[in-house]
């Protein structure tokens, strides 16, 4: 077997303590801890968060890893909820409740500064708009037209600038291409998308963001938006909808869980602006779940089957990290 000095043309160090900034494909023996130690990439990986004090689906959330905020969905009939719950990194707490019942519903932002709009309660579609400011919501200026099955998203941005698109209008047979920007105040029309999209997935900012999946039995496309203009994207390896991503930026995307058209999932996959690669998928399958973060530190939560789930997965990226040897 061929020696490490003779590949690499150096002998392996000997110290006390792990190197402060070691460099990739250095190698080291501790003395302290006995052990060959390395520094390379570390695989994706999913673990255990705390759960949620509600079960529920149709929800939207927003926010990062260690600050994700959760609100509306549906876990029984006949009316949909107006709980909102914050999370910390490690638990669940109840914050002020949304001021209209509501599922299918989408959002965007910050735990601190959230944006609830559209969604369904007991056949009753709705336009309204509200607005978190970390303790309460309050009610703004609504959508031009009602539109529900947005969730878990259906759009992206942030509480003064965002976009939402696609989903299902009053009237309207089927899922609309229609977008609309909110600044913060108004409501105005943009540029429809090319393909109508429902129960689809969002990432990024008014200028630079995409929308992902969604429809019936799932589709593969992705959108992108640059602030005027819809252009196409890679398309997913598995097409499904009410799949959940992520606050993220128009390239790098994370898109987990869904319905594939046979089966719930626990696919996870990764968008670098170009195309889609697979992560390491979720402990849980889920559906009609909410997501938060970012593509290197994420969040899932709520969902189907069950119906509703309490669970809570936290997403850690591959990342360059110490790593100890050992014989295989």
């Amino acid at each position: 077997m061929a020696e490490y000095i003779n590949i690499k043309g150096q002998n392996i160090e000997v110290v006390a303590s792990d190197p402060a900034n070691p460099t990739l494909g250095q190698i080291w023996y501790n003395s302290t801890s006995n052990t060959l130690k390395g520094f390379g990439y570390q695989s994706d990986s999913w673990a255990t968060g705390g759960n949620m004090g509600t079960a529920r689906y149709q929800l939207a959330g927003c926010g990062l890893q260690t600050a994700a905020l959760a609100f509306g969905g549906y876990n029984a009939g006949p009316t949909s909820l107006t709980a909102t719950e914050e999370y910390d990194g490690a638990s669940w707490t109840a914050g002020g409740g949304l001021n209209s019942h509501r599922r299918f519903i989408g959002g965007v932002g910050i735990q601190t500064a959230g944006l609830a709009y559209g969604g369904n309660n007991i056949g009753s579609d709705l336009a309204s708009t509200e607005e978190y400011n970390g303790s309460s919501w309050t009610s703004v200026t609504s959508m031009p037209t009602a539109r529900k099955y947005l969730n878990p998203s259906g759009g992206f941005g942030i509480q003064t600038s965002a976009v939402v698109c696609g989903g299902i209008t009053p009237g309207s047979p089927t899922y609309v291409t229609s977008a609309l920007e909110y600044d913060g105040t108004n409501w105005t029309s943009a540029n429809a998308m090319p393909q109508a999209k429902a129960f689809h997935s969002g990432s990024g900012i008014l200028t630079a963001g995409f929308v992902t999946g969604g429809e019936g039995p799932g589709t593969p496309s992705t959108l992108e938006y640059d602030g005027t203009n819809w252009t196409s994207g890679g398309n997913l390896n598995t097409g499904r909808s009410g799949a959940s991503g992520t606050a993220g930026t128009q390239t790098a995307g994370i898109y987990f869980g869904g319905y594939d058209g046979t089966t719930t999932t626990a696919l996870t996959e990764l968008y670098d602006g170009t195309s889609w690669s697979s992560g390491t998928s979720m402990s849980n399958s889920r559906n009609q779940a909410a997501g938060s973060g970012t593509k290197t530190a994420a969040l899932a939560y709520a969902g189907v089957p069950t119906p509703g789930q309490v669970a809570t997965e936290e997403y850690t990226g591959a990342a360059p990290a110490i790593v100890t040897i050992t014989a295989s």
